[in-house]
């Protein structure tokens, strides 16, 4: 059965976020920043939607994550100073430059980089020596392999060599999928880990064909879960991937796959566990993003603690989930390698009886870079170096991406398809990975951390005025459906050369209005315009957009614009806005 509500209610306290981290991490004394206390019988740590990102980055986190409905004002659906006193965190702290986007060019030369794999080693390997290799656990969350111009050439390969070393004992997956079958399952083949996934099955027409599978008999692709012994006690950690692969991805990628959230399934594999295999403890490793997890664990009675990936949302304390089984704790860890969850279980008589959770932020200024995964990154990168660290342009402003609505790195892609390909109009997917730069060199890894993927072609096609509007008011209703089950992740489609005006909270097809070109002239809903893109489901020929981004920024000016083509009604009082972006 889950955690009681009265077992909850004795820790709740204790799952905030541990200690004060020093005001000033450059150069500071880093004495007990990373100490914890010790507690419980079993350790979990949990690192999810790393993006590839090997080295230490910047990555300032939204000013804008809009909860509708019931969701707003909760968690994740906070920002700015919202968040800082939902969670206790002083304004002035290496925290909340952290956790929230206050400040966030002076921070960030106050504090500096987060995450890197070789800082994030020896955090790790000090965090289970804390308390024995035989009571910790370290679980990938998913999208480890995508979002580096050098995983996409060695279609994920570097990672797996990093996760090996790193130590990771089972993962999940998203964007491991867009490498497509081959790919993934030779990468599997490699990785000294567990692939789960318990929501992945054969189609019909590919189990009928003997398509290869973890179990032909309920047609799961792969491994849907596995026990681990800690500390003398069994958990069943269970795996669920991005439920969307096939809708928010090129179907081709994975033809003899259905996704889906599967929540029936679940609890019939959660039931089982609990009864056959005796189990102490179940933790979900899920990719379906807080809000959908949420929503599951109401529905879905058994599990104790989802640790939860997908919307890069930061959340210092676990949020409490009542169900018919008892309460569920529902996490979510970030991005980009910039936090560890840290998961601590008191075990006892066959269940969890007390938890402490804490998510650290990895300034990487405070912990020496491990040698041997130092020595493994300068290796994998050594080939492409001097091509990465190519200036392609100097930057006069913070570029940055993550918001559900726009930012400055959008917009200058959006300005590059414009210009290279001659459109009146552009539009640039949402996507919710890609690091932020401060002002200064933008190199040509800059570029690529915003655009590797394995279908980069741009395309420049003509669009109805009310097709524009149809495509807009699909993404908007992805984002902000009140049954998060119809959330597929990602932000808003990022626009360039018009504007329009967004309504979150009203229903599908009444959301968008005032459509309008940078003249001034409105988008008229007959006429035709010659629209400039990138990353379409369908299978195009065009030039990849890195090519396109780059050439463009190498040869033209900064523009002298800085405005994100939105004006959103009906959220004044809403705390997941702190400023449009």
């Amino acid at each position: 059965m889950t955690i009681r509500r009265r077992d909850f209610l004795k820790f709740s306290g204790a799952a905030a976020l541990a200690g004060g981290l020093p005001r000033r991490a450059r150069g500071a004394d880093t004495t007990g920043v990373y100490d914890l206390e010790r507690f419980g019988n079993a350790r979990i740590l949990h690192m999810t939607d790393t993006h590839a990102q090997l080295q230490p980055v910047y990555f300032r986190e939204p000013s804008v994550n809009l909860g509708i409905g019931a969701m707003q004002g909760r968690p994740p659906h906070l920002v700015g100073r919202a968040f800082l006193e939902r969670f206790g965190i002083r304004s002035d702290s290496a925290e909340a430059y952290a956790f929230t986007c206050l400040d966030f060019e002076k921070s960030a030369i106050r504090f500096g980089k987060l995450g890197g794999f070789a800082h994030l080693k020896t955090l790790i390997e000090r965090l289970r020596s804390d308390v024995g290799l035989e009571r910790s656990l370290l679980l990938d969350g998913g999208d480890l392999w995508q979002g580096t111009g050098q995983a996409n050439a060695m279609q994920g390969a570097d990672m797996v060599e990093a996760a090996n070393l790193l130590g990771i004992e089972a993962m999940t997956g998203h964007w491991e999928f867009t490498y497509g079958e081959a790919a993934l399952r030779g990468n599997l083949e490699r990785f000294k880990g567990e692939f789960l996934a318990q929501n992945v099955f054969l189609t019909e027409e590919a189990a009928f064909n003997d398509a290869k599978a973890f179990d032909a008999a309920s047609g799961r692709a792969f491994k849907p879960a596995t026990i681990k012994e800690i500390g003398g006690h069994r958990i069943a950690v269970i795996g669920q991937a991005f439920p969307y692969v096939p809708i928010a991805h090129p179907k081709r990628f994975t033809p003899d796959w259905t996704f889906g959230i599967r929540d029936d399934e679940l609890q019939k594999l959660v039931d089982a566990m609990r009864t056959n295999d005796k189990v102490d403890a179940i933790v979900l490793l899920s990719h379906n993003g807080m809000d959908v997890d949420l929503k599951l664990a109401s529905r879905v009675s058994g599990i104790d603690v989802i640790l939860g990936g997908h919307t890069h949302d930061a959340i210092p304390q676990p949020i409490a989930v009542s169900n018919a089984g008892g309460v569920t704790l529902v996490t979510n860890a970030g991005s980009n390698g910039k936090f560890l969850g840290v998961l601590d279980l008191e075990i006892a008589k066959g269940k969890i009886s007390d938890v402490r959770y804490r998510l650290l932020p990895v300034f990487s200024e405070l912990l020496k870079p491990d040698a041997a995964m130092q020595a493994l990154i300068d290796r994998l990168r050594g080939p492409q170096a001097a091509n990465y660290a190519e200036k392609i342009t100097t930057s006069d402003r913070l570029l940055y991406r993550r918001g559900n609505f726009s930012g400055t790195m959008d917009q200058m892609i959006c300005d590059a398809l414009r210009g290279e390909l001659d459109a009146e109009i552009a539009l640039s997917p949402g996507f919710r990975w890609g690091t932020s730069v401060l002002p200064g060199p933008l190199t040509m890894e800059d570029v690529l951390a915003e655009t590797a993927i394995t279908y980069p072609e741009t395309y420049l096609q003509r669009m109805t005025g009310s097709q524009i509007k149809d495509i807009l008011e699909d993404i908007c209703d992805n984002l902000f459906n009140p049954d998060p089950y119809y959330q597929q992740g990602g932000d808003m489609v990022r626009v360039g050369g018009f504007t329009y005006t967004c309504t979150p909270a009203q229903s599908l097809g009444h959301r968008i209005s005032e459509l309008k070109l940078d003249n001034g002239r409105a988008i008229e809903a007959g006429k035709s315009y010659k629209v400039a893109g990138w990353a379409s489901v369908n299978d195009l020929k065009g030039t990849p957009v890195w090519d396109v981004f780059a050439h463009h920024l190498r040869s033209r000016k900064m523009p002298d614009r800085n405005v994100t083509g939105v004006t959103l009604k009906g959220v004044d009082d809403n705390p997941g806005i702190a400023g449009q972006g």
